[in-house]
């Protein structure tokens, strides 16, 4: 049995997350949806229906018996049950979309569907990239549970100062902690294995603070926020979410943010997210090719994968920066920085391809991850269509 992660109804929404994964690899709460569903329904094997110039890296599906599975939504113990039912040919539609089905792959057709079931129940679905910091807190929540069920937490340090019940309190092993303060009365706080919260940070949760990641001196981290694994984190942030492999290691504010793999955040780069008239935000949406109203007061900064911003970067309110975008001009750049932009500013020249691999190469290296050349046919072909 394999795990069809299906990436047919909402791939363009999360752009620019997404130009360089399937979105069951996109992460919120504590794990990556790929990993969270691997738990849930106890099937290791997974492979992606997924855009064609991203599946030579992520595994196409093989011609057999298979949970196909939207993997962007939090299901109800119900719902798990109910999926965990499926017979061949039966699936489960929640809001007139179909997100899990029991089929074989082999000449695969919605036509192999006998019996479709609708989910009466209300589902935390993630339809954009502001849902997954809008509803993060309830993430975390749903991940703590499954990662630590049964389980014993590491003690906290005596030298740290804790308000709130121990049980919503859980640290690996490997983990350091020393002259900080935690906060657990709002919300969760989970320690990855091996992570590091150096001396003097203040932590109100929900917090996640994943494997090998650190929150460098006197970081004051306000939830919901997740920090994916090995990331360094300073400064202030409020709500946010990095995927993984980024640093926002200096002082600078970002909040409601949600930011990709292998990013660096300069020293004392801001990120608006409040307007100053406190009007609804309006953010970029790549499939309506226009800027559209979130609905929300507070949104900051969406940023793609390998992205990087210089020294005193000010972000405005509701801005979007696509892959590997090099953002170094002063003033305030538009809300739209397109991928591979060498400055930041509208209409500037891109970013050099063989320069980007090389920037990424020596990113990348400092974790020991190389870049592969699946990894560079990716990056060329968002170069050559965007």
């Amino acid at each position: 049995m394999q795990i069809v992660f299906s990436d047919a109804q909402y791939w363009e929404d999360f752009l620019p997350l997404t130009f360089t994964r399937p979105i069951a690899e996109m992460r919120c709460g504590i794990l990556t949806f790929s990993e969270r569903w691997q738990k849930i329904v106890e099937i290791t094997e997974i492979s992606y229906f997924t855009e064609n110039y991203l599946q030579d890296k992520f595994k196409k599906p093989e011609d057999k018996e298979s949970l196909f599975l939207v993997p962007n939504f939090l299901p109800t113990k119900n719902v798990i049950k109910q999926i965990k039912s499926l017979k061949q040919g039966e699936a489960l539609v929640y809001e007139d979309e179909l997100i899990a089905a029991k089929v074989n792959m082999e000449n695969f057709s919605l036509h192999q569907i006998e019996k479709m079931t609708d989910i009466k129940e209300e589902l935390t679905f993630f339809k954009k990239p502001t849902d997954l910091f809008t509803y993060n807190h309830q993430a975390i929540d749903f991940d703590f549970d499954l990662l630590t069920e049964g389980r014993v937490s590491q003690e906290l340090s005596s030298t740290n100062g804790f308000l709130g019940d121990k049980k919503d309190l859980f640290i690996e092993g490997g983990a350091q902690i020393e002259f900080s303060t935690l906060n657990a009365k709002m919300g969760k706080i989970y320690i990855g294995k091996n992570a590091e919260v150096m001396e003097g940070c203040n932590l109100r949760g929900p917090i996640v603070l994943c494997d090998e990641s650190k929150f460098n001196l006197g970081a004051k981290i306000y939830g919901a926020t997740t920090i994916g694994p090995y990331c360094k984190v300073g400064g202030e942030v409020s709500n946010i979410i990095i995927f993984g492999y980024t640093n926002k290691g200096h002082d600078g504010f970002v909040g409601n943010s949600v930011i990709g793999e292998w990013c660096n955040l300069g020293a004392d780069t801001n990120s608006s997210n409040l307007k100053n008239n406190y009007g609804s935000v309006k953010l970029w949406n790549y499939r309506a090719k226009t800027f559209e109203d979130t609905g929300l007061q507070f949104a900051g900064l969406i940023m793609g994968d390998h992205s990087k911003t210089a020294i005193n970067t000010q972000l405005n309110t509701g801005t979007v920066i696509g892959v590997a975008a090099n953002i170094f001009k002063g003033g305030f750049p538009p809300n739209l920085i397109e991928s591979f932009s060498w400055g930041g500013a509208k209409g500037d020249e891109k970013f050099k391809l063989d320069k980007a691999y090389e920037v990424a190469e020596k990113a990348m290296a400092r974790r020991k991850v190389p870049l592969t050349d699946l990894d560079k046919c990716i990056l060329k072909y968002i170069y050559e269509l965007y």
